[in-house]
């Protein structure tokens, strides 16, 4: 069965460049053993609350939970009505204290605003530094257990429930699971033993897994040498299309000088679903269909690193990804007199395809098809066969639906034109055993 699947571009929530260094991890306080003296004395400056500081130290008996957030953090701000709930349940056994390191203003702007004002009995720290070194993170949320003077556990904010509280209170075995935050810098799950050698140099290195893994984000990286070549990627927590779709835009650039985009993925499998992560009811994602991806090859070899890398998952993916000339049925944009309609009269710079109006201001036409080409409610693949060069000047209503765009697109005597062309596609294919 084949199926011409869409969804959109990359999710890629992040995207890092690193060059290649030293790959050694700072050290921080490990799960069991007890906090600094220091800590619990500490002064924190809080807002939303009558006293303008607190301390961990009056709080030295109970369960204590360290909420690290951001205001401009939404898994934080989903978390928060959580929290309070907790806070007002368990009250004398536990205590639940968000820290962020965001100055006094963010907070205060935070806890005035309509949102803010329902967290009445919530108080924050501001402009943290000592609980941020005692227990670095990448992101947020990230939640600090402390049990008896000591670090019980570090987990994500799903996993702060009733439930988990009350095993920890009880002394029965936690169903936590312990969340470490990785460090993006190294390659994935290489071993800290490596940082030991010396008068060693990682040449090669190659890591595949399925499944989520909670201790890093959702996103990609570069690796990059010293010079500036980039011999390496990393993908966290992404499903496969994903992955094609992010070697495909690099290898469509070096092979067809031509945009990348969805419309040039033909998905020829079983279940395409697999390809896609599956939402929870909540709009989470359950992780089955998420993989975790790096490979790095020799900064000689940088030239082939995205041939390298579909080789790698071909072997291994379960599928097989071609590159291959196909005939497609297109929209191919023409003139349709040698006259010129599209000249830009200059000025500033402007694209609001395929937004309403849609609009090119002293822009290449190319920047239209490619548009085009994106997020919008045309299956069809459009092709520039115009020939022009130049920085166009063009507006229309908006890209409702072919038949108006073909309308509206004549004044500049420019027509859309459906044929079949032979084009580079990404084929995707259930792998033969």
């Amino acid at each position: 069965m084949k199926n011409i699947f869409c969804r959109g571009l990359m999710s890629f929530v992040f995207i890092i460049v690193f060059t290649t260094t030293s790959y050694a991890q700072n050290k921080s306080l490990k799960i069991g053993e007890s906090l600094p003296e220091s800590i619990w004395t500490n002064p924190f400056p809080v807002v939303n609350h009558s006293r303008k500081a607190t301390n961990l130290s009056e709080d030295k008996n109970k369960l204590i939970l360290i909420d690290f957030w951001s205001t401009w953090c939404s898994a934080c701000l989903m978390s928060l009505p959580k929290i309070e709930a907790l806070q007002q349940k368990f009250r004398d056994r536990v205590k639940i204290l968000p820290v962020s390191s965001q100055d006094r203003f963010a907070l205060d702007k935070f806890f005035s605003s309509p949102n803010g004002k329902k967290y009445k009995s919530m108080m924050s720290t501001y402009e943290d530094k000592a609980l941020h070194e005692l227990f670095p993170h990448a992101g947020v949320p990230f939640i600090i257990w402390i049990k008896d003077g000591k670090f019980f556990n570090s987990t994500d904010a799903g996993q702060l429930t009733e439930q988990t509280i009350n095993e920890v209170l009880s002394g029965d075995k936690s169903s936590l699971q312990t969340i470490i935050q990785m460090n993006r810098e190294r390659p994935l799950m290489l071993s800290d033993d490596y940082d030991r050698q010396k008068n060693v140099q990682l040449l090669n290195y190659s890591f595949f897994a399925k499944g989520k893994i909670p201790d890093i984000g959702a996103g990609g990286t570069y690796r990059k040498t010293a010079t500036g070549k980039i011999h390496g990627r990393q993908f966290t927590n992404l499903p496969l299309w994903d992955m094609y779709y992010a070697i495909g835009y690099e290898l469509f650039k070096r092979q067809d000088k031509t945009s990348f985009t969805e419309k040039r993925m033909v998905i020829d499998v079983n279940q395409p679903e697999q390809l896609i992560p599956i939402e929870k009811a909540d709009g989470s994602n359950d992780g089955t269909n998420l993989y975790n991806y790096e490979f790095i090859i020799p900064e000689q070899k940088s030239d082939s690193l995205y041939n390298y890398m579909l080789e790698d998952l071909n072997r291994y993916s379960g599928y097989t990804v071609t590159l291959e000339k196909r005939p497609v049925k297109c929209l191919v944009l023409v003139r349709t007199s040698t006259k010129d309609k599209l000249a830009t009269k200059g000025g500033e710079k402007r694209s609001t395809f395929p937004r309403t109006p849609s609009i090119l201001r002293n822009v290449p036409l190319k920047n239209m098809v490619n548009m085009l080409n994106g997020e919008i409610n045309i299956k069809e693949l459009f092709i520039d066969e115009t020939g022009y060069t130049g920085n166009v000047d063009l507006e229309v209503s908006g890209v409702k639906d072919i038949a108006t765009l073909k309308k509206e697109l004549q004044k500049y005597d420019l027509d859309l034109r459906p044929e079949e062309r032979q084009l580079l596609m990404m084929i995707i294919k259930d792998q033969l055993n």
